[in-house]
C-alpha cells in the first residue's frame, strides 16, 4: 500500500487508514487527516522534509516520518 511520503507534487489522494498509534496518531487525526478524507500535495521541500499538503481546505506541513505513517489510495 502506498503511503503518503510516496505521493507525488499536485496528486490528490484519499485516506485509506492511519498506521501510527497512541500520541503520533491522534495528533495527525486533530489535524484533520482521517481515514476518507482526500489530501492534495502542494509541495516538498528541497530535501524532502517537511511535505506540505492541502486537506478539509487549509495547507498543512507534514513531516516525512508522520507522512509514512498514512496510507492512501
Amino acid at each position: 500500500m502506498r503511503t503518503l511520503r510516496d505521493v507525488k507534487v499536485g496528486e490528490t489522494v484519499k485516506v485509506a487508514k492511519i498506521d501510527g498509534t497512541g500520541p503520533i496518531k491522534r495528533r495527525i487525526m486533530d489535524m484533520g487527516i482521517t481515514k476518507g478524507v482526500e489530501v492534495y500535495v502542494r509541495k516538498v521541500a528541497p530535501l524532502g522534509d517537511p511535505v506540505e499538503v492541502t486537506v478539509r481546505g487549509y495547507e498543512l506541513s507534514i513531516r516525512k516520518a508522520d507522512a509514512e505513517i498514512i496510507q492512501v489510495q
